[in-house]
């Protein structure tokens, strides 16, 4: 059975359409027939959202009303949202003891309040229409402590919890779960690097930073993550709902 297999058209809408996992998941959705709408406060979705011919919205996630707007606009245009897509993100790392106090607030405004924002526009409309499936693309490092990504990671492990939890009180007609990816070979993973260094150390472990390799021994492709978010959005998971879902090459080691 085909990963993505709606009983109707079904619209999907994508957050964080304009780069890495964001347009991978709008490509892949397309890529079945499904239409598709792309989000992103990067003018750049609008350039992915031609390629694929489709509407897009430039708004940011962490703006409450700007994403009631924007889902009244993809729903006047477009029709019902049948998939939501929670895929917006940023990584701000550094220490605790050293980050500063805006990067803390900007991973929360857009990991885990843009979450809270998409769920409740969206889950609404779903939950008045008896039916839908949301899922969030968080991290593994939502389960696993990484050194100088307290922001991130806390981040996320609040999508994960935010979700479950939308899942519960919109159950039974809406699933919503959980897609949790390690090291993806985005603009995002290469911005992260420390200059001029690869991606050999992600995949082999960094001892001093109590950081474990990658047992499948490479840096996952953002189709890889795009792949699960299909699959947990079809009808070949219809009895999934509050399920996180990790793909990270046994980074985690199943944690």
């Amino acid at each position: 059975m085909p990963p993505f297999v709606p009983s109707e058209p079904t619209l999907a809408l994508v957050t964080g359409a304009a780069h890495g996992i964001g347009a991978a998941v709008a490509r892949a959705f397309a890529a079945t027939g499904a239409p598709v709408a792309l989000l992103d406060r990067d003018e750049a979705v609008r350039e992915v959202a031609a390629e694929l011919g489709a509407p897009a919205v430039v708004a940011d996630v962490g703006d409450a009303e700007a994403v009631e707007s924007a889902v009244a606009h993809v729903e006047h245009e477009a029709g019902p949202i049948g998939a939501l897509a929670n895929v917006a993100g940023v990584l701000r790392g550094g220490p605790v003891l050293e980050l500063d106090d805006a990067d803390w607030h900007t991973c929360i405004a857009v990991n885990a309040t843009g979450v809270w924002n998409t769920g409740r526009a969206v889950g609404r409309r779903m939950h008045r229409r008896r039916s839908g499936s949301i899922v969030t693309v968080a991290s593994n490092a939502a389960a696993v402590p990484r050194t100088g990504m307290a922001a991130y990671a806390a981040s996320k492990a609040a999508a994960v919890a935010l979700t479950r939890c939308l899942g519960l009180e919109l159950a039974p007609h809406v699933r919503c779960n959980v897609v949790c990816p390690g090291s993806t070979d985005t603009p995002m993973l290469q911005a992260s690097l420390p200059a001029g260094a690869g991606t050999e150390a992600v995949v082999e472990g960094v001892a001093e930073q109590f950081r474990v390799g990658i047992p499948l021994g490479r840096i996952a492709a953002p189709a890889d993550v795009a792949a699960a978010v299909l699959f947990l959005s079809g009808s070949a998971a219809r009895h999934i709902t509050l399920q996180s879902l990790t793909v990270d090459g046994g980074a985690a080691l199943g944690a």
